[in-house]
Order: structure tokens, then C-alpha cells, then sequence
């Protein structure tokens, strides 16, 4: 028994195996955006996913509750809009984001990224509304995770 885990079973603490080019690639509501999901924890909100975005593809304005961090595998990811405005992440290369900031994202040559956050980021609709990726409002979806 791990110490660390309370009531953690020997089977709760066994390394999980994700084999990500066997899955299929799911699109986002954002034109020309993928992802697969590699680890989901609904409880933390925890996750961490391939995001493959198209030349020219957009994720909108949106702001990071907390950390997000991006391993960009290839292409490029630019902030087009934002405090950041202009700047360009390559291949190799890791940004990090606090909890709080706010930008557009942009993948103008296309590119592969490893993605890792806490907590879905919220999305500024047109209309006012707040939302999560999946379009849900965002508050009854995810704010009693702040205050847990």
C-alpha cells in the first residue's frame, strides 16, 4: 500500500498504457481542430492531449483557469491576439501559461502539440457567453472544481 494514495488499491496505483496512434482522432467544434484525449481526471480536471491543429486553424479567445503548458511536436503555435500577441512557439520548443491568461491561438503552418492543463479553459463566445471546449457553460460544468 502506498502512503502516499489513502485507500488507494494495489490495482488503482498500476501504470496505464495509453496507446495514442491506435486512437482515433476526435474534432473539436473549431475548425480544423483535433484532439485525442490521453488522460482525463473529472475530479481535478486534469488533462493532457494531442492537439493537432491545420494550417490557419484558430482556437478563440479563451482564458487558462489555471497552468497550461504546450510541447510543440511540430509546426507552430502563435499567439495572434492577447498580451503575447506575435509570439511564435516551434518545434521542440515549450510555453506555459498562468492561470488567468488570455489569448487566441493560432497554428498558421498547421502543427502536432502535446497539451497539458487543469481544468478546462473557458471560451468567450460572441454572444457573451462563457463556455467550456465542448460548448457547455462553463460555470455549472466546472466552477465547483475551484472551489473544492
Amino acid at each position: 500500500m502506498n502512503v502516499n494514495v489513502p485507500n488507494a488499491t494495489p490495482a488503482d496505483l498500476l501504470s496505464r498504457v495509453v496507446r495514442a496512434k491506435d486512437m482515433p482522432w476526435q474534432k473539436m467544434r473549431f475548425d480544423g481542430c483535433e484532439m485525442k484525449t490521453l488522460l482525463f481526471d473529472p475530479s481535478s480536471g486534469l488533462a493532457t492531449a494531442l492537439m493537432r491543429m491545420a494550417p490557419g486553424a484558430v482556437l478563440p479567445d479563451h482564458e487558462h483557469v489555471l497552468i497550461e503548458q504546450t510541447y510543440v511536436l511540430e509546426g507552430s503555435l502563435v499567439d495572434k491576439e492577447g498580451p503575447d500577441a506575435g509570439i511564435e512557439v516551434g518545434p521542440g520548443e515549450f510555453v506555459w501559461r498562468p492561470a488567468g491568461s488570455r489569448h487566441t491561438a493560432w497554428s498558421p503552418k498547421g502543427g502536432l502539440f502535446l497539451a497539458m492543463f487543469q481544468i478546462p479553459n473557458k471560451f468567450f463566445e460572441k454572444d457573451g457567453r462563457v463556455t467550456d471546449a465542448s460548448g457547455q457553460d462553463w460555470d455549472p460544468a466546472w466552477k465547483a472544481l475551484l472551489t473544492a
